[in-house]
């Protein structure tokens, strides 16, 4: 199924909140939208212990251009012993990890403010997509 961009230009807002970097992105995420995301993320995740919550719920389309730079990023938090969580309620991107054999390697969480709890039990259980240690 081809995918025709619509030219919207990718945004994002970024807030800190309790020393966690919020970053909600906006729009298509994909090969044209990439190179400006991973300049972001890399400047984001350039200092030791990095701690970023991705909010993806405003994503209207992502593609594997976009799960490189989510990779990206995981990969240099975890590097400099920080975190990266991603807040998404959508069923297709999910799936979309599953079938990428990415579902387990992000911290997944239905809600911004599960993602927030430091413990990642705000709910009572563990992050979809992550297993427990």
């Amino acid at each position: 199924m081809a995918h025709t961009h619509t030219g919207t230009p990718p945004s994002h807002t970024e807030r800190t909140v309790g020393g966690t970097t919020v970053l909600a992105l906006h729009g298509e995420i994909d090969i044209l939208t990439e190179p400006a995301l991973r300049a972001r993320f890399d400047a984001l995740t350039a200092a030791p212990g990095p701690d970023l919550v991705v909010d993806l719920r405003p994503v209207s389309f992502i593609d594997c251009a976009g799960l490189r730079v989510l990779c990206r990023a995981r990969n240099r938090a975890e590097a400099r012993h920080g975190r990266l969580r991603l807040v998404t309620d959508s069923a297709g991107f999910r799936r979309l990890l599953r079938l990428t054999g990415l579902a387990d390697a992000f911290e997944l969480y239905p809600r911004l403010a599960d993602a927030l709890d430091r413990a990642g039990t705000a709910t009572g259980g563990t992050p979809a997509g992550r297993r427990p240690a």
